[in-house]
């Protein structure tokens, strides 16, 4: 019993972290934007997105390395299936979101194209094997058969798409570096803008990892797969600072980073994240999984039609998204319990 309320005791903790770091954090990248005369947005896809990516990076490498791949795997695809649903569908109960026309134009159809780029290496030897039309990857009977493994290969291609799309938002950056005089309101020290991110940012990634680790202990005794965890807690968890980093952004009037957090986020959780895991150590994919990367293509299409339609996410359509979500945990739990 003591050892439930101190896990329940360092749960609160950890929240407490992920919501101060992520204030301190979103100040600082916001000051950033402000000094660099750069569109919120660009630093939403790269700082924030990479910041708060960590804990998803942490969690999956060290998951890799012990053979965890389970885990690995489902810790990116979870995180990513959540952030589309839940922290866009969240973060507009609170303020309609903004989207702006160079995101759906050039980083939502990236996304778009990494997924299925994903959900192609997942079920490569499915593909090639001719057998595609006679497996139902949505089965329960089926759901933890071994059906493909992305490699070392897969992974380092992997990062090194990642690389190319934070070359291809730096220079797009600066084309679109903001001309207007040096503004009027008080921006922060470049030394307290450094300790604002630097300091958010471990904040934010303690924070997830005691998150985690505490709700991920209680989880696996309660008699959950690894798989299971990996798409429910241990996503839920590492996605906090997503949830928590574009909420306060939203309530602080930087909706752009809000957005840009969400779509840079999934992008590192695929290319960065993923790929590293699969650089460090060959990941495993089972016919759920891949059924789980299938979802999440389509998650990540009907994300981006809401926000293609008005140019922004309203207070109606994020409700639709939180009941995706609900949706999407109901299959998961039938899958693993029926």
């Amino acid at each position: 019993m003591m050892i439930i309320v101190l896990e329940i005791l360092l749960l609160c903790v950890g929240f407490v972290m992920l919501v101060k770091g992520a204030d301190f954090f979103v100040e600082g990248s916001s000051a950033v934007a402000k000094k660099l005369k750069v569109p919120s947005i660009v630093v939403g896809l790269t700082i924030v997105a990479i910041g708060t990516s960590l804990p998803e990076l942490a969690v999956s490498s060290v998951a890799s390395i012990q053979n965890s791949n389970a885990i690995a795997y489902s810790n990116v695809v979870g995180s990513n299936v959540f952030n589309l649903l839940m922290v866009l569908g969240v973060t507009a109960l609170f303020i309609k979101i903004p989207v702006k026309k160079s995101v759906v134009k050039r980083e939502f159809p990236f996304l778009i194209f990494i997924t299925a780029v994903l959900v192609f290496l997942a079920g490569d030897a499915l593909w090639f094997s001719g057998k595609a039309k006679e497996i139902n990857v949505f089965s329960f009977k089926i759901a933890g058969e071994k059906i493909g493994m992305i490699n070392r290969i897969d992974g380092i291609l992997l990062v090194l798409l990642f690389l190319f799309f934070i070359v291809w938002t730096v220079t797009y950056a600066l084309k679109e570096r903001k001309n207007s005089e040096e503004t009027t309101e008080e921006v922060m020290t470049n030394g307290k803008c450094a300790l604002c991110i630097i300091g958010g940012a471990i904040s934010v990634m303690v924070g997830g990892e005691v998150v985690v680790e505490c709700a991920k202990r209680l989880a696996i005794s309660a008699g959950m797969s690894e798989t299971l965890v990996g798409l429910t807690i241990v996503a839920l968890g590492t996605s906090l600072p997503e949830l928590v980093t574009s909420v306060v952004a939203a309530r602080k009037g930087e909706a752009d980073i809000a957005v840009g957090n969400v779509v840079g986020s999934n992008i590192a959780n695929i290319l960065l994240v993923l790929g590293f895991s699969a650089s460090v150590s060959p990941v495993s994919v089972l016919t759920m999984s891949l059924a789980d990367a299938i979802i999440c293509f389509g998650v990540t299409i009907a994300a981006f039609v809401v926000a293609r339609t008005g140019k922004e996410i309203r207070r109606y359509e994020g409700i639709l998204l939180i009941l995706i979500y609900a949706g999407y945990m109901a299959y998961i739990l039938a899958r693993q319990y029926l």
